[in-house]
């Protein structure tokens, strides 16, 4: 399975980007899928979270109100609204696919960078 993120952009504070991350497997409508950021000199963090049906989603506190995770199972793909961009949202964003059935994200894309001027 491979994932592609795309989407990635440098705009200015407030505005908003897209983020979409198609994943190339035949198992993706069962799997739970995430973002997650890594700004520079930090650790990777989650960002947000949505399981196989798109019923349940999980944000972490600081993108809750501006950034929406949503899928299209059709398509194989997951994305990521970000609204109200912040220069604290720079990073560079990868999406994740939780094993069919588990709970870990064992397969990760390749990052799409996100850079957010004031």
């Amino acid at each position: 399975v491979q994932l592609q993120a795309s989407g990635g952009g440098l705009v200015q504070a407030g505005a908003s980007l897209r983020l979409s991350c198609a994943h190339s497997g035949r198992t993706f409508s069962r799997q739970g899928m995430g973002w997650f950021r890594q700004a520079p000199g930090k650790e990777r963090e989650f960002v947000a979270a949505i399981d196989w049906s798109g019923d349940s989603t999980y944000y972490t506190d600081s993108v809750k109100g501006r950034f929406t995770i949503s899928r299209d199972n059709a398509k194989n793909t997951v994305y990521l609204q970000m609204n109200s961009l912040k220069p604290e949202d720079t990073a560079i964003y990868y999406c994740a696919a939780r094993s069919v059935g588990g709970t870990r994200f064992d397969n990760w894309g390749q990052g799409t960078q996100v850079t957010v001027s004031s």
